[in-house]
């Protein structure tokens, strides 16, 4: 701010020194008066020479005059001498009127005062060219300039140029916003290389994780061949198959272990996970639950209506086996589902017709205080304590079906009760 107010002064002094050349100049150009003392004794001196007989002509000459006698006062000569702005008296040199005399001897007066303003309108005009110059010239170099620069410092974060400094100069009016564009580029340049070098761990953690699983795996698979090679021969016995499962059952235990390190590496990229919904048969759905054979007894109370839902088919059976999961992870009862069609408001119209799929178990269900927060992301009620988990389930639930155009919410009634809607066709 403070630049911009010198710019001002700056130019308020030039155009106040342009007024005083100008009021100099000017003052240079007063009219020179005519000293009436020279003409009353020039005159004198004319009347001398008429009375002595000299001829009109010669006393013109000589006193540098012009003179009109014998009734030739209105002749066209006194016209021009008046037109001329010259001096004209009457002639009495008896004392009476014989004509008139003049002189005509302004005209060199006119010419000085034109050139003395012609010369003054060039400096005045010098004048305003130099200060205008130069008030582009602090313009551009205090306001536009770093304005540029500015502008093409931005251009090259834009294109992730972050090694290119900004200058901080000390006249600049814009050093604070310079300065401040400065720490952003360091800022940005420093989260991006802090972002490389977590992606960098994180690639190497996926690539250990995945070379550890390896061994795991080929455990598991050799004990398998080893069950399934003495069921064949008929040596296999009870400790035996008891010794193999429980040695399947730790190396599994380890492989989820190592797949939850890999989860956790991912969190962040959850909520880019593309979800497509298509128009699909809700059939689909009802076969979904009947193939849950690991959560329990699945009780499905009736048919799911026969209809076309916009779905997206992996994503909502992700959604089916974490609401089900759950149901059976934390309250460990028979798991009820319903179906039925109903007519809600949407963001494109009031009524829409959806599938409503009624997922509740027989548990305890969730305290009023945490319900409003299981679907957040990371959140793990009080049940939760103990038990293995991210806080991602319900999270995801509700992010895939608000994707695929439906919904998702969560209750008590008589248990924990989770409703899924999908948008029909």
């Amino acid at each position: 701010m403070k630049y911009r107010y010198r710019i001002y002064i700056v130019f308020v002094l030039m155009m106040l020194a342009v007024l005083a050349v100008l009021r100099f100049t000017v003052g240079g150009t007063v009219e020179q008066k005519r000293d009436m003392v020279s003409y009353n004794d020039r005159l004198y001196r004319v009347y001398d020479d008429y009375l002595a007989g000299l001829p009109a002509s010669e006393i013109e000459q000589k006193h540098g005059c012009k003179l009109l006698v014998n009734g030739t006062s209105d002749a066209p000569e006194l016209n021009e001498l008046y037109a001329g702005y010259a001096l004209v008296m009457d002639f009495t040199p008896n004392g009476e009127t014989v004509g008139k005399i003049g002189w005509n001897d302004v005209s060199g007066v006119f010419e000085t005062q034109q050139v003395k303003l012609r010369r003054m309108l060039y400096i005045l005009w010098g004048l305003m060219f130099a200060a205008g110059l130069l008030f582009l010239f602090l313009t551009d170099h205090f306001l536009l300039k770093p304005t540029r620069e500015l502008r093409e410092y931005a251009g090259e974060i834009a294109k992730g140029n972050f090694d290119v400094p900004l200058p901080i100069r000390k006249h600049n009016p814009f050093g604070s916003l310079t300065e401040a564009f400065d720490i952003m580029r360091e800022e940005l340049r420093a989260s991006k290389e802090r972002e490389a070098e977590a992606e960098k761990a994180k690639k190497e953690l996926v690539a250990e994780l995945a070379h550890d699983i390896k061994t795991p795996v080929a455990t598991i698979q050799a004990t398998c061949e080893v069950m399934e090679l003495k069921a064949k021969r008929g040596t296999a016995d009870a400790a035996d198959i008891v010794e193999k499962v429980q040695t399947i059952t730790a190396k599994t235990e380890t492989i989820r272990q190592l797949m939850d390190n890999v989860f956790q590496t991912t969190l962040e990229e959850l909520d880019r996970v593309e979800v497509t919904p298509r128009e699909e048969n809700t059939a689909l759905i009802e076969e979904y639950f009947r193939n849950l054979k690991n959560y329990g007894t699945v009780i499905l109370e009736n048919a799911i209506p026969s209809c076309l839902v916009y779905m997206d088919k992996l994503r909502m059976e992700q959604v089916i086996d974490n609401v089900v999961g759950n149901s059976h992870k934390y309250a460990g009862t028979d798991i009820h589902v319903r179906f039925d069609e109903v007519m809600m408001k949407s963001k494109e119209a009031d009524d829409v017709a959806f599938v409503r799929i009624r997922i509740a178990d027989e548990g305890p269900g969730v305290s009023e205080e945490e319900l409003p927060l299981l679907m957040q992301k990371y959140y793990r009620g009080s049940a939760a304590k103990g038990k293995t988990g991210f806080g991602l389930g319900l999270y995801l639930v509700r992010s895939y079906m608000e994707k695929q155009g439906g919904g998702a919410e969560v209750y008590n009634d008589g248990g924990f009760v989770v409703e899924l809607y999908l948008k029909k066709v």
